[in-house]
Order: structure tokens, then sequence, then C-alpha cells
């Protein structure tokens, strides 16, 4: 994956050459959906280390930035993310993922880590609203 910086613009947003442009602490942003429901489970970062992993074993893989380490969704409870399908954007520094849960994705036993909304005119104080998930 060290072909990041050999490709030109045009190549790295119209070619087949995967070639991921991490950015300057060498992460790249990860959003996962629910293959099924295309509901958005969780975003976090990966390095060149997760992304590898998550590849060859079909699990999806992080980096954490407060751990400072790898770590595989769900490798303490089992509810970790199968890969079914990964999309690249244009300029190669973001992924899409389409995987399907072995169970909650969030740590607090929900579905998914976003189950609230922000409602756009509340005050910072009551601004957060609890939706299904």
């Amino acid at each position: 994956m060290s072909a990041a910086a050999s490709i030109n613009a045009q190549e790295r947003e119209e070619g087949t050459q995967f070639a991921p442009k991490f950015d300057g602490n060498g992460l790249l942003s990860a959003v996962v959906l629910d293959a099924e429901s295309k509901q958005v489970l969780v975003v976090a970062f990966m390095n060149a280390e997760a992304l590898t992993a998550t590849r060859k074993t079909g699990k999806v893989t992080f980096w954490s930035r407060s751990r400072q380490k790898l770590w595989m969704k769900g490798e303490t409870s089992g509810h970790v993310l199968h890969v079914e399908e990964i999309l690249v954007d244009c300029d190669q520094d973001a992924l899409v993922i389409y995987a399907k849960p072995a169970g909650p994705t969030c740590h607090t036993g929900r579905t998914s880590c976003f189950y609230r909304r922000l409602d756009l005119e509340a005050d910072d104080a009551t601004a957060l609203e609890s939706v299904l998930s």
C-alpha cells in the first residue's frame, strides 16, 4: 500500500490501482454500514495495518487512537463485523464498508453507535434525542 504517493490525481480518481491516502497520522476514515439494512453502525479510523488485517481476515479491524493499538470490532464481545464490500472514495482517503454484524455494534449494546439525533433548534443541554437503534 505504499503506492499512494506514486500515482497522479487522474490515476487516483479514475484508475484501478488501490493506493490509499492516509492522513498525517497514518489514518483514513472508515464508515461501516449494515450490509442488509444500510444503517450506519460505526465510524472509526484505520491505519495500513488495520486495513491489511481487514482485507486478510474479512473482519473489520480499526486503529484505536485512544489506546494506540489495533482492535477488531467485536474482539471481546464476539460481535464482529464481517466484511461484505468495501467502497473507496474518489481520493482514496475514506472507506465505506458494508458488513454483516454478528450482534450489536455499539459497546452500549445498541445495534448502532448512532442512536441519538441532534435537534438543530434546541440548546446543547437538551439537544440530543433518542432514535431507534
